[in-house]
């Protein structure tokens, strides 16, 4: 049998011997290479880095070795972890990659990434659950659902991390920050990005200050959350810069809020938002600059003082029966429409005065700095659109623009008043101290 063996391979051509050789060979080591994969697989999962928190003592500092380590991770005492850039939590696509339920913790220098996908849990980089007096500092958090979730937290820190959601449509990302029930928090000097929106719901006297939010849905919505500071912030190409709802005290100043060119887009938007002020900012390209109704009540009056509202489709749009707004010192340049006021808006309900407009036609024969006639806004064939929203859409058509002007040059129905400035100042560098004082003792 065996002589028989050997004269039949003998017999067989080179090519076939060859190829059984090979199949012979690649099955004698495929349980070797499935076996070398199996053991790569397991040295390179890394490992957790909940044994390591468990191990540091309370108030104690985390010393883990640099490198990669999966989460999930809870941290239930109060203690400092410095990854100095070089220590990175991978939560494997799966939940909530950190969750802090202490006070007086301290993560700066991580890299959290790789959450979970679920909206309905709330899959987030960071969750502060209930703790207070916590430092977040420099820390970056990409590629999560939600990037810092506060629930019931206060008095903590969020100071210069960068964050980043997932690259989907806006709708589908999460909240860079989300605040929930969670009052006293600072969050400052942070880079967010391509993410949905900074949400605040039902939280109190917090401050948002020297943020840099861009690309996303909403920069900062705000919803029943009274007495929140917005300061110093670099809200650009978002498609809605700050928005309020039933949200009173409200400080925004010094915030540059850009290119928020959505149709809806408007750079600052209230609802229903009370004793405001808006104060310093440069709200420039967008598609509405400052959109408000009226505040619930009279004496809660929105105050528009010393801001640059330049390069939007419209300036500044009330609406409310009410009125509610006082508008001073701000120089409007170069808006498509300066102003509007719903039809149902009460046009003396708000007060306008010593504002900068650049298509004032008016004289300052004195040189005071302020112009010898009011400034006034009048709707001629406007009014079909402002009183039919629908219309809109015709807004600035040629058959519109001709109907305007005819309207102006021989009016066949009584225009009606938007606004009226009685002591606008003649130059841009005229909305000053010195005049502002000038004002004052007027």
């Amino acid at each position: 049998m065996v002589a028989v063996r050997r004269r039949l391979i003998a017999d067989a051509p080179p090519l076939l011997v060859l190829s059984a050789g090979l199949l012979l060979g690649t099955a004698l080591l495929n349980p070797l290479v499935s076996s070398s994969r199996e053991v790569r697989a397991t040295v390179s999962a890394p490992p957790p880095l909940q044994a390591w928190i468990d191990a540091t003592a309370t108030g104690g500092t985390l010393n883990a070795p640099a490198g990669t380590y999966s989460g999930p991770v809870v941290i239930s005492r109060p203690m400092v972890i410095d990854g100095k850039g070089a220590i990175t939590i991978d939560g494997g696509g799966q939940g909530t990659v950190l969750t802090l339920r202490t006070s007086g913790a301290s993560l700066r220098g991580l890299h959290i990434t790789r959450s979970g996908g679920s909206h309905d849990a709330i899959d987030s980089g960071l969750l502060i659950d209930s703790g207070s007096d916590n430092v977040i500092e420099g820390n970056t958090i990409d590629d999560v659902l939600f990037g810092i979730t506060l629930q019931r937290a206060n008095d903590n820190r969020i100071i210069g991390n960068r964050i980043r959601s997932r690259p989907d449509e806006p709708a589908d990302r999460g909240d860079g920050i989300r605040l929930w029930y969670s009052m006293g928090n600072r969050v400052e000097n942070n880079d967010i990005s391509r993410i949905r929106d900074i949400t605040i719901t039902n939280s109190l006297r917090n401050r948002f200050v020297a943020n840099s939010v861009s690309d996303s849905r909403r920069a900062l919505n705000l919803l029943f959350s009274h007495r929140t500071l917005i300061e110093k912030n670099l809200l650009t190409g978002n498609s809605t810069g700050i928005t309020a709802l039933n949200s009173d005290g409200l400080t925004i100043r010094n915030n540059r809020i850009m290119h928020a060119g959505d149709a809806s887009g408007a750079g600052i938007a209230l609802k229903e938002s009370g004793t405001t002020l808006i104060h310093g900012n440069e709200i420039i390209h967008c598609a509405v600059g400052i959109l408000s109704d009226s505040p619930m009540h009279a004496l809660n009056r929105i105050t528009v003082i010393d801001n640059r509202i330049a390069h939007n489709v419209t300036g500044i749009s009330f609406y409310g029966e009410r009125g509610g707004h006082l508008v001073l010192f701000n120089s409007f340049e170069h808006n498509l429409w300066q102003a509007l006021v719903g039809a149902s808006g009460d046009i003396d309900g708000n007060e306008w005065r010593g504002n900068y407009w650049d298509n004032y036609e008016g004289f300052d024969r004195n040189d005071d700095g302020f112009g010898d006639t009011p400034y006034e806004i009048w709707a001629h064939a406007d009014q079909i659109w402002l009183e039919t929203p629908m219309a809109r859409f015709f807004r600035n058509s040629p058959a519109l623009e001709l109907l305007d002007f005819f309207e102006r040059l021989a009016p066949f129905a009584l225009p009606t008043l938007i606004l009226r400035d009685p002591e606008p100042v003649s130059r841009p560098d005229a909305t000053t101290p010195r005049i502002q004082q000038q004002m004052a003792q007027r």
